[in-house]
């Protein structure tokens, strides 16, 4: 990001960025004390309004820990940026202070030799630790976990709970204090609670008696669209991410859930426009990058187009005959790929949301059939009634009313089934978007327009 384009977005932090940098220039020792009642992610905005290396010689002002919290709010591009220009050691000094997941993150987006020279330099347990957290896939829950959690043995008094509890708060951060886990000698989650049921314990009481036993976790590898569904549908604040033993080995905190949800949606937005989502942020995406993520499906629909044409000129003589068809074709077109888009979404939704699944796929046909039928013939009496209204007489009228009715059908039982068919085949539903559904539907709207055409009206093909 430039200073330019940081100045319009963060009005407040263009107004502080120079007090920062005449800080920076004359007493860089006071910039902490100074900002300390600063939220970190506020500091973060004044920083993307400065230059690179002014960013970096603020972080080198402030406390460790302080600069670890503000690198994290960066943004992703700016971020990179400012670790790859630093060494090795001054990076590792830096991202050793960040949480276990937040690490994994930064690291994951540098260059993995980079990224590996920063590893080696960190210490041997939080070393491991983010090896572990790196392993995962970045869309599942290992790759959204964090390993600070609270575990406490369910054999354990409130007393010594409490002491444990203490210990590691002043020990260090630990992101998910608030929530305690049980576990049985294995590892394995046993029960859970919160900081404040354990604080209101009666003395004497064993953390067995205390913890809710209906524990809901998740897989390691499971989906972050699952993880997603499992904190909303029990209104969690943290979801424990288990192996597949049973041992707890993280968990997923709901400010993570937030960020994940948010790329989610970024990623099947993208898809539902007839793209191949964006690995970055937009200004953050090379230009070739883009066009390149656009342009294969910009000319995939282009082909699709092709047999439309196709179509077309296979009709020609049809349209000669009555010249008055062609004036419909766009409303013909139009309509089913409106259809099949709504049908494409919808389903496309339900299924990420978990509103659907493969085993309704009966049950989404027989309501889209009728959704079909329903919206084809409402739109075909609107059809019948405009060719009647251009004059176009009754024949041209029937034509147009009976392809509506057919094609928003169609368009709406294809748009319905082809997500459920890509999930089955293990592919993202969301490419079968708004356009790969349109272009689909526009082949077989005009194939089904002149076929009507030539039953009712006796034309040549």
């Amino acid at each position: 990001m430039t200073p330019e384009q940081g100045n319009e977005d963060r009005p407040i932090a263009a107004l502080l960025a120079p007090d920062i940098l005449l800080m920076l220039e004359e007493s860089p020792g006071d910039i902490g004390a100074e900002t300390e009642e600063m939220h970190p992610a506020n500091l973060a905005d004044v920083a993307a309004t400065l230059e690179s290396d002014k960013v970096r010689s603020l972080l080198r002002a402030l406390p460790p820990e302080r600069a670890a919290d503000v690198l994290e709010y960066l943004p992703e591009e700016l971020r990179t940026n400012v670790l790859e220009a630093m060494s090795s050691t001054q990076a590792a000094a830096l991202v050793s202070e960040m949480t276990p997941d937040d690490r994994a993150d930064v690291l994951e987006e540098l260059d993995e030799e980079h990224a590996d020279e920063i590893l080696s330099k960190i210490a041997v347990e939080a070393r491991g630790e983010t090896e572990r957290l790196l392993s995962y896939p970045p869309e599942s829950a290992g790759g959204l976990m964090t390993t600070e959690f609270v575990s406490i043995a369910e054999g354990t008094t409130v007393e010594t709970a409490l002491h444990s509890v203490r210990n590691v708060a002043r020990a260090g951060r630990r992101e998910a204090l608030y929530t305690i886990y049980a576990t049985d000698p294995t590892g394995r989650v046993r029960g859970v609670l919160s900081l404040r049921e354990l604080l209101a314990a009666a003395e004497g009481t064993r953390i067995e008696e205390l913890a809710w036993t209906d524990v809901v976790s998740v897989n390691a590898f499971a989906d972050r669209e699952e993880v997603a569904r499992v904190t909303q549908k029990y209104d969690l604040v943290a979801v424990p991410v288990v192996d597949d033993s049973g041992r707890i080995i993280g968990v997923v905190t709901v400010d993570d859930v937030i960020d994940a949800i948010m790329e989610e949606q970024t990623e099947d937005v993208q898809k539902l426009g007839g793209m191949e989502a964006l690995d970055q942020p937009y200004f953050a995406a090379s230009f070739w990058s883009i066009l390149r993520k656009r342009g294969g499906w910009l000319v995939l629909l282009f082909i699709e187009e092709i047999f439309t044409g196709y179509v077309l000129r296979h009709h020609s003589a049809m349209l000669e005959a009555s010249v008055t068809l062609m004036f419909y074709v766009p409303l013909v077109i139009s309509s089913g790929g409106n259809s099949g888009s709504q049908s494409a979404t919808l389903i496309t939704r339900a299924l990420a949301v978990g509103d659907v699944r493969l085993r309704d796929t009966l049950r989404v046909f027989a309501r889209e059939l009728g959704q079909g039928l329903a919206l084809g013939a409402f739109l075909g009496g609107i059809g019948f009634a405009r060719a009647l209204m251009w004059n176009s007489g009754y024949d041209v009228a029937w034509v147009v009313s009976l392809t509506l009715l057919a094609v928003v059908l169609t368009g709406t039982v294809v748009g319905a089934m082809l997500p459920l068919i890509f999930t089955r085949l293990r592919v993202d539903p969301a490419i079968a978007s708004s356009p790969f559904v349109a272009s689909f539907v526009d082949v077989a709207g005009v194939v089904i327009y002149f076929s009507v055409a030539q039953r009712i009206m006796g034309l040549g093909g």
